[in-house]
């Protein structure tokens, strides 16, 4: 007999901790949604919701561009 599965909706990181704006300088926060190949991680991976996914991949681009971020991992 198997038990039941219950799937928990997982909660935005920043609606939870409410927090309005992501600054691509807080190179510690935006490490934690980079792959370790220095990709971005998809929404379904990070669990972060629409808005704020838009808004943490300009600002990932934004500190890449910077030279804050590496492009690719070797």
């Amino acid at each position: 007999m198997q038990k039941p599965v219950i799937n928990k909706k997982r909660q935005c990181y920043f609606c939870l901790n409410n927090i309005k704006e992501i600054d691509y300088k807080d190179v510690n926060l935006l490490r934690r949604f980079i792959s370790s190949f220095a990709k971005i991680v998809s929404r379904k991976r990070s669990g972060v919701c629409l808005t704020h996914q838009r808004i943490l991949s300009n600002s990932i681009k934004r500190a890449r561009i910077m030279a804050l971020l590496p492009f690719v991992q070797k």
